[in-house]
């Protein structure tokens, strides 16, 4: 797309590629999906969320799911629960130049997801007395958080995103600005310490004051780093026999290499129209994400997670009222009100047909997921999808009308509700929390 620009205009494909990077900085860290308006909540309060009635609408939801392709995404799979009700389906293409089909058991990187699994395993070591949610981080990491921030961060900071502390993703890929191709490429087996994105994300520029969330992948590693410190063992192994396997998943790790090791999709990444085509990273080093986005899944186990999570069988009570203790996830525009609150590494989103919903969405180069329940842990939906950054910008920075983005939510929120997309009580256009590059700068 950048690529077609005329040469006499070299000054607005820099600046485009400047507002498509930091918007791309922003998908990557805090996802870009749409919220609707809902009722104004204290700080620290936490929300519930009433139980979806509805059987499964297997027809609905293999129309919603048809219609997310047919929008534009090139493939996608999900699987929803009801009780003891599933359906799992597939739409679209798994590999666009073979034009193998989407399976629904297909593997996934499922990004920020890895942080609900992060923090259920840092409120383990809360529970047996390891790790206290309001101790400074300098406590326990002193040599890698030192000074002021090692003394004012505390643990909890770190697992709401209120710590103050910016995001390493630019920093470690700083030719995302002037060439996301390039820089995605150059990435793709380069192999990072957990130690080197965090010194990246202290030295960057805080891109809030502390106390007020401000989503940062650099939160996460430091959370993985804080496991290894107070149990001794690799964070990434600690969390797979304390949380993965305690929930019973089959096909959920951390990969080995850059490759996913069952059957997957390719997964391609537009980069908002600047790489053009879109490109495979399917194959990826996921050492830059970590603790904060590295695992891989499938969407039903997923479901069987945030089921298991939401129902007890993870964690005991106080310490998932403290994972479901909130603060407001952005500030909203004037007038309207946060209908999104981020706890420990799990948000609670009220949809437009009116439900609230417990989870986490994730994306990471050429993938994106999102997994929610309902609070009771009855009713789950989640899915995965290969084209990512699909969005595309006008010349003056703006957002255009996103087809794809409409159908996901659509899809997402007539999946948990039981109403069909399109039909949603009370539905109609709402704002996206992806920020315009006027108020990225």
């Amino acid at each position: 797309m950048c690529n077609t620009r005329p040469s006499p205009r070299p000054h607005r494909r820099r600046a485009r590629l400047a507002a498509v990077a930091s918007a791309a900085l922003l998908s990557l860290v805090v996802g870009a999906f749409p919220v609707g308006a809902a009722a104004p909540l204290p700080a620290g309060a936490t929300v519930s969320a009433a139980s979806a009635t509805t059987d499964l609408d297997r027809r609905a939801l293999r129309a919603s799911l048809d219609a997310f392709h047919q929008a534009g995404m090139y493939g996608a799979y999900s699987s929803v629960r009801d009780g003891s009700e599933q359906w799992r389906g597939a739409a679209g293409v798994a590999d666009m130049s073979t034009g193998r089909p989407m399976r629904p058991d297909y593997e996934h990187r499922i990004g920020s997801i890895t942080k609900t699994f992060t923090s259920v395993a840092v409120l383990q070591q809360v529970a047996d007395g390891r790790i206290d949610l309001d101790a400074p981080i300098g406590d326990y990491l002193p040599e890698l958080v030192p000074g002021e921030r090692g003394r004012e961060v505390t643990v909890r900071m770190l697992l709401n995103h209120t710590s103050g502390i910016a995001d390493y993703i630019l920093p470690a890929f700083p030719e995302l600005v002037t060439d996301p191709g390039q820089a995605l490429d150059a990435g793709r087996f380069r192999r990072r310490a957990p130690e080197e994105l965090v010194r990246l994300g202290l030295a960057a520029e805080p891109p809030a004051p502390r106390g007020t969330h401000s989503y940062a992948n650099t939160n996460y590693v430091l959370a993985g780093l804080l496991l290894e410190k107070v149990t001794g063992q690799d964070p990434e192994s600690y969390i797979t026999r304390n949380v993965i396997r305690k929930a019973g998943l089959r096909h959920t790790y951390f990969p080995r290499s850059a490759r996913i090791s069952g059957p997957h999709a390719k997964m391609y990444e537009s980069f908002y129209g600047t790489i053009d085509p879109a490109r495979d990273y399917s194959v990826y080093d996921m050492s830059w994400a970590g603790t904060a986005g590295a695992m891989v899944s499938t969407m039903h186990d997923l479901n069987d997670f945030y089921r298991r999570l939401l129902s007890g069988k993870l964690l005991g009570a106080a310490e998932l009222r403290e994972m479901k203790t909130t603060v407001p996830a952005y500030e909203p525009a004037p007038g309207q009100e946060v209908a999104m609150r981020y706890g420990l590494g799990l948000y609670t989103l009220k949809m437009p047909s009116g439900g609230w919903y417990w989870g986490h969405d994730g994306g990471v180069f050429g993938a994106g997921t999102w997994a929610l329940s309902t609070e009771d842990g009855r009713r789950q939906a989640a899915i995965g999808y290969n084209l990512m950054k699909y969005e595309r910008f006008g010349d003056d920075g703006k957002p255009l009308p996103d087809p794809i983005g409409d159908a996901l939510f659509g899809y997402m929120d007539g999946a948990l509700s039981g109403v069909p997309a399109g039909r949603a009580p009370g539905a109609s256009p709402v704002p996206q929390r992806l920020l315009t590059p006027e108020q990225l700068r």
